[in-house]
């Protein structure tokens, strides 16, 4: 049964930094803890905006020569932020909404003065233009703050907007290029994050098994609620993998990591989708609890034997030392798939069959997780009709039925087989 009681919305390597803390911070109580953590966790893309914000300033004032360049640092500030997802893509918007906004409302103030109906008028075609340029949320707040500030603090026909405008493109430059040279690193956050959601994912699964073995409905309304939680934790991986795209794009530190940030998208989806079938499985099994269905042991131990397969899966994607290797996870989670068969639940009822259904569905998503393709990882399934989309790699005994296939050869998912398949899909 598995060990792993990850909490939701907190990694693992937080749980191991707990266990071996030393000195001062093993001796803080919990919440002060949990406040270390957080800022240990923002302190490099708030050392980035802080660098960013002074060189920005220097810049705009000490080589440009403006008197008072205080949207130099903000836009640096704003553009690198503290979150991990697309800053790139956040910087080319605040550069392009102040732009727009500063140049507009310094073109309108200057034809029709300074007032509540011209400030009006401003930030409506400021916005107008910035939406119709970008569909960035960004774009539009930015170039209406900016013309606000030049409706009401620029004197009208003065050179403020112009120099405005250089001093934003200046922190905005400043912010892509340190992104750049001083990248922070979304790729091992995003590793991290995943292999903590595996991890809940392995701990929900053995909260259900056992809450079919003790007939403890709430036990695994708990352990449902768990799963619940983790759609944050899908959502902030999604975003640090998109940070991750541009960064290898841009940083000559990152490029050579393009394959490391395709694999793990390649994993986010199936990820998700396997997040999902386990909840499907849990409201399932709480179902069973409460109309007392018999779940056969057998049933109840697949699910335990998944949840243990998950934890291996966890520390694969984690790229811990002492991670099992990709041929380990794939044979364990083959040895579980090897179980998932009809006669499983021969002559059972509709709510074990759905469990089983859903079982069979988390375990392809995983394998996909463990770097399978999907029809491999459909290929490791038994059969469980007469004509199988996807050949099964290995034959497993039926129960006498009327579906029972009368020859089916073991077979093994090659290259060969999947070209096969695709042009039998293709001609059908």
């Amino acid at each position: 049964m598995s060990q792993t009681r990850t909490p939701p919305r907190l990694s693992a390597w937080r749980d191991r930094l707990d266990a071996r803390a030393l000195g001062v911070y093993a001796a803080l109580p919990v919440p002060l803890r949990t406040r270390a953590r957080r800022l240990a966790y923002a302190f490099l893309p708030i050392l980035q905006c802080g660098v960013a914000a002074g060189l920005a300033w220097f810049i705009a004032h000490d080589l440009v020569g403006h008197e008072r360049p205080f949207f130099a640092p903000i836009a640096a500030a704003i553009a690198l932020g503290t979150g991990m997802g697309r800053r790139l893509r956040r910087g080319i918007e605040l550069v392009l909404g102040v732009v727009v906004g500063v140049g507009l409302g310094d073109l309108f103030i200057a034809l029709v003065g300074s007032g509540p109906w011209q400030i009006t008028l401003v930030v409506i075609i400021a916005m107008s233009a910035a939406v119709f340029l970008d569909r960035g949320v960004l774009v539009g707040t930015q170039a209406a703050s900016s013309a606000i500030l030049v409706a009401t603090l620029l004197p009208p026909g003065s050179s403020g907007g112009f120099d405005r405008m250089i001093d934003a493109s200046i922190g905005g430059v400043l912010a892509l290029l340190l992104m750049a040279l001083m990248p922070v690193h979304p790729l091992k956050r995003a590793r991290r994050e995943s292999a903590s959601l595996l991890g809940v994912a392995s701990s929900v699964l053995a909260e259900v098994a056992d809450g079919l073995e003790a007939r403890d409905s709430n036990r695994i309304r708990a352990a449902l609620q768990d799963a619940r939680d983790t759609q944050p934790a899908i959502d902030m991986i999604e975003e640090q993998l998109a940070g991750a795209r541009e960064l290898v794009r841009i940083s000559p530190f990152y490029s050579r990591r393009r394959p490391e940030e395709v694999a793990l998208s390649r994993i986010l989806h199936p990820l998700d989708n396997g997040i999902r079938n386990i909840r499907v499985l849990a409201r399932r099994a709480i179902v069973a609890v409460d109309d007392q269905v018999d779940v056969p042991p057998a049933l109840g131990a697949l699910v335990a034997s998944l949840g243990h397969a998950l934890e291996s899966l966890s520390q694969f994607v984690s790229g811990d030392p002492d991670a099992p290797s990709s041929a380990e996870v794939h044979r364990e989670f083959r040895s579980v798939a090897a179980m998932a068969k009809r006669e499983l639940l021969f002559e059972q009822g509709l709510t074990e069959t759905v469990m089983l259904a859903q079982v069979r569905s988390i375990l392809v998503d995983m394998l996909q997780v463990a770097g399978l393709s999907r029809i491999s990882a459909l290929a490791a399934l038994p059969p469980t009709v007469r004509t199988p989309k996807v050949e099964p790699e290995l034959l497993e005994e039926w129960p006498d039925s009327p579906d029972r296939p009368t020859s089916v050869p073991p077979f093994k998912a090659t290259r060969a087989s999947m070209a096969r398949h695709a042009g039998r899909t293709r001609f059908s």
